[in-house]
């Protein structure tokens, strides 16, 4: 049976390299956790080291290759690939990023390849990112959820916790690989305002990035997702402004925020959560929709 994986050299000798995980195709509203991913590999110079075996792991029915067409020549095509990259932060922090379509099949073979090249190259700890869309106000800070399959490291975390069943993704399959074989690893969701979860929201991407600072220790500049998030709120705002209802939609969404965060006792935190999650709110679906034709109407 052929490898899993090809590598692009010999593995590199890394000083205690952390593992930052995003799947596309999985939750990831507003792709905040593609575009914390894509600041995080541009800031760390990141360079090729493994890629994974698309036709072992990926459905090309599904995630069909791009074929590029010049004056009729079939010029090339790209495919969906999964790949490993190795570089080090601005602070020399050794960095690994696995990036790539989340798999369609062979999750478990997937897992244990992911955990083999982790030993190999001395991971000490593993971060998966994604976003998913909440009833909370652009006004207030996004805030994060945690997973992970260490009961200890999720009460060390100060992010939120939450108890439900819901499907799982990869990201959850390498927590528990990966923990199971002593490599510590917390997944970090950042929550997105459920009528812009369908366009881009940076503002969501820079909490991710803090909190991948936090967890890890490493540090990048995330200048310009700040600046592009400055200047995506000034067009909320203006959209917001415009519109009586959905002003009083975000006002109401607010007061709700602002009650969960003044909460000292928890049980009271949790019941005001309950009531932002499920109360009578709008769906934000007509917010979204002239949000969208908004910025149609004022081009890039």
């Amino acid at each position: 049976m052929s490898e899993p994986y090809e590598l692009h050299g010999p593995l590199p000798s890394l000083d205690r390299p952390v593992l930052v995980t995003h799947f596309g195709g999985w939750i990831d509203a507003s792709a905040a956790g593609g575009a914390a991913m894509s600041a995080l590999a541009a800031a760390c110079s990141t360079e090729p080291l493994a890629t994974f075996d698309s036709d072992r792991f990926v459905d090309y029915r599904a995630r069909r290759p791009m074929m590029e067409l010049r004056d009729g020549v079939n010029t090339r095509l790209v495919w969906n690939e999964i790949e490993l990259r190795h570089g080090t932060d601005p602070r020399g922090n050794a960095v690994l990023t696995l990036t790539g379509p989340e798999p369609d099949s062979q999750w478990k073979a997937f897992a244990g390849a992911v955990t083999q090249l982790a030993l190999q190259l001395g991971v000490y700890q593993m971060v998966s990112l994604g976003a998913y869309p909440f009833a909370l106000p652009h006004t207030r800070a996004s805030r994060m959820s945690c997973t992970s399959p260490s009961a200890d490291l999720i009460a060390n975390a100060p992010y939120e916790k939450s108890t439900l069943d819901v499907p799982a993704g990869m990201s959850a399959v390498l927590e528990h690989a990966l923990t199971e074989a002593g490599i510590p690893s917390l997944g970090l969701w950042v929550q997105i305002p459920h009528y812009v979860s369908a366009m881009s929201y940076p503002a969501a991407s820079v909490v991710l990035l803090r909190g991948l600072g936090e967890a890890t220790g490493i540090d990048i500049p995330y200048y310009e997702l700040e600046r592009e998030a400055l200047v995506q709120r000034q067009r909320i705002d203006q959209l917001v402004g415009s519109n009586d209802e959905h002003g009083a939609m975000v006002h109401q969404l607010e007061a709700l925020y602002d009650q969960a965060e003044q909460q000292a006792v928890k049980l009271a935190a949790d019941q005001a959560r309950d009531e932002l999650a499920s109360g009578d709110l709008p769906t934000g679906d007509d917010l979204a929709a002239e949000f969208e034709r908004f910025l149609r109407d004022q081009g890039e």
